[in-house]
């Protein structure tokens, strides 16, 4: 395994973990569709002069899943908190041995399957039961099962073309859907809202996801998906640290819960 690959993703997590709390105050009125499309705007306009118009087919499929993750996510960010935002994505990480069984023919294992049990038990303990799941956890949930999904197909892909062949596509497509999404919204944004889509686009997005492509082939998706239960913890770090977010003894329990069922699903016996 690549030791520096293991690294890079780990410092990817943590920058992605800083998304949920810098989002959550950037975006405040903003229409989170209008700010999603100039994220990406700007990520593709990055990629297009680093990297080229890349490879369409496989990086517009890529790019549909993304956009309606982000859509979903950052909707689903102004409904509910930065920390529950940030844990309800993670979801997608006990998914992912799933969606590879459907993608890539690798079954389950019996501890994939305790995991998934043990996330949806966390989550549910941890947006506060029935009456304090909201629609923007619900939505939060949709976009984990994406990011399942853009997981798996990065690691499939990445070993087809070249990785950075995929990077312009998905951020244009992603721009331009959610743009339309957006097309009866204000598209007023402050500078504070600004500069938060400078720095997610730039280390988040074209950073971000060009490690991601770019190391995940290495290490594989399971435990890819293994170094990003880092990315909940990250969340709640600083959506403390930057909004003072706490968590009930309840949500903390869940949390861990969900912690530890994304642990256990990246043991391999």
């Amino acid at each position: 395994m690549c030791l520096r690959g293991y690294f890079l993703l780990l410092l990817v997590t943590a920058v992605w973990g800083t998304t949920f709390p810098v989002q959550k105050l950037a975006i405040g009125e903003v229409s989170p569709l209008a700010y999603n499309s100039v994220r990406f705007a700007i990520a593709s306009a990055v990629a297009l002069i680093l990297w080229g118009k890349g490879e369409w087919r496989r990086g517009s499929l890529l790019g549909v899943i993304l956009a309606l993750s982000y859509a979903s996510q950052t909707a689903g960010l102004k409904l509910t908190t930065a920390s529950k935002n940030g844990f309800f994505t993670s979801l997608y990480i006990v998914l992912v041995p799933f969606v590879s069984w459907i993608i890539e023919g690798i079954k389950p294992r019996y501890n994939h399957l305790i995991g998934v049990v043990l996330a949806f038990f966390g989550s549910y303990l941890l947006s506060g039961g029935i009456d304090g799941f909201n629609f923007g956890d619900f939505l939060s949930t949709l976009c984990g099962v994406g990011f399942a999904f853009h997981v798996v197909l990065i690691t499939k892909f990445s070993r087809e073309v070249k990785e950075t062949d995929l990077l312009t596509p998905q951020f244009i497509i992603t721009t331009v859907l959610n743009g339309i999404l957006a097309v009866n919204a204000s598209w007023y944004m402050p500078l504070g809202t600004i500069g938060a889509a400078v720095y997610t686009a730039i280390l988040a997005t074209v950073l971000g996801i060009w490690m991601q492509v770019k190391y995940q082939k290495e290490v594989g998706s399971n435990t890819a998906a293994m170094i990003f239960t880092g990315e909940p913890v990250f969340a709640m770090l600083f959506s403390a640290l930057i909004l003072g977010e706490t968590f009930s003894q309840s949500q903390i329990i869940g949390a861990s819960l969900l912690v530890g069922a994304i642990i256990l699903s990246g043991v391999k016996k």
